[in-house]
């Protein structure tokens, strides 16, 4: 028998009846040989770890734009986070993990420069608008490996473009990550926020502390226990109504005191700018983007398209680097 074939019977004995099997998967758009080692999930988080995309996301921004020191979050940063979350998840209720991982490691690989400043300009400017869950999965849909993409099962692709709050996943480990995204970005969020005194653990109201608990960690870890208590033996993933609402609380906290808070987002309109101009620029003057994007038009994609794909994946030093070359005068050296 090969190695995956009984990593697969492991799961059918080991997961919850409501866990997503990696033998039972919807399949991938170009069949492939089955690996001999890996089931088809495990597979996918490897290429997803490999990927470009993947390596790109440390040095673009989570909430702080270019902040000095070396210990605020970054996209990777987060994206390890949530995997984190929801594998402590996963692993309690008896769903697939590796099904989670994979979602989880690859939900954030569209994002832009600039975290969401960059992805708001490029909705703006760009008619055919742009949203990053979607440009995750054209990223591994169409733009790794120099236009072949990474032909990953539908489970994950699925699980990537339903992440966010207005979505609804097929597979409870995809609705999983979309609870451990909501806990990750709110809770380190908020303690990038203490580290730049922006805020303290007292700022917090009292009506979320009672439920949630007066500590960033108080807070994750109640929430985590909550979702795995309530969510026990049942074909949902879920939490008492009370923390539900206290995390949306604090949600809505952290959004009027730090992603709205002026002096926080101080330079987003600089960033979003940055961003359109070069969106102009590009749509402009396809001939000099890279040429595996300029094959993509070769393909039948459209100009705005595809400009969008390349400053989505350029990290905020590129996307500024990028800039001053094109509109910042150089000094001579005759």
């Amino acid at each position: 028998m090969l190695i995956r074939e009984e990593l697969e019977r492991a799961e059918r004995e080991r997961l919850s009846p409501y866990a997503t099997l990696s033998e039972k998967s919807r399949g991938r758009d170009r069949e492939e040989e089955p690996c001999d080692i890996r089931p088809a999930f495990a597979r996918d988080r490897d290429r997803i770890i490999h990927s470009k995309a993947f390596r790109r996301l440390k040095d673009k921004t989570q909430v702080f734009l270019n902040p000095e020191g070396d210990h605020y979050r970054t996209r990777l940063t987060h994206t390890l986070e949530v995997s984190q979350i929801a594998r402590t998840i996963a692993r309690a209720l008896k769903m697939n993990e590796e099904l989670v991982e994979a979602i989880a490691l690859g939900h954030d690989l569209g994002h832009t420069p600039f975290g969401h400043a960059g992805e708001r300009a490029l909705n703006e400017v760009c008619p055919l608008g742009f949203r990053h869950n979607e440009q995750s999965v054209r990223v591994v849909d169409v733009l790794e490996r120099d236009g072949e993409g990474l032909n990953l099962t539908y489970e994950v692709k699925d699980g990537m473009l339903n992440h966010q709050t207005r979505s609804h996943p097929s597979t409870l480990e995809g609705c999983i990550v979309r609870f451990a995204d909501k806990l990750a970005y709110i809770h380190h969020d908020m303690d990038d926020a203490i580290r730049a005194k922006v805020l303290t653990d007292a700022d917090v109201p009292a009506r979320i502390g009672e439920v949630l608990g007066y500590t960033t960690k108080e807070r994750l870890d109640h929430l985590i226990h909550n979702i795995i208590a309530t969510s026990q033996g049942r074909n949902e993933i879920c939490m008492e109504e009370e923390f539900e609402k206290a995390m949306f609380d604090m949600r809505a906290f952290m959004f009027d005191r730090v992603y709205q808070n002026p002096v926080v987002k101080a330079e987003e309109s600089k960033a979003e700018s940055l961003v359109k101009t070069l969106y102009v620029y590009y749509v402009h003057h396809r001939d000099e983007l890279p040429v595996e994007y300029r094959k993509l038009m070769e393909k039948g994609e459209s100009a705005e398209r595809v400009s969008c794909d390349y400053i989505a994946s350029m990290t905020d030093h590129f996307a500024i680097t990028t800039y001053e070359e094109l509109y910042i005068p150089k000094s001579w050296h005759g």
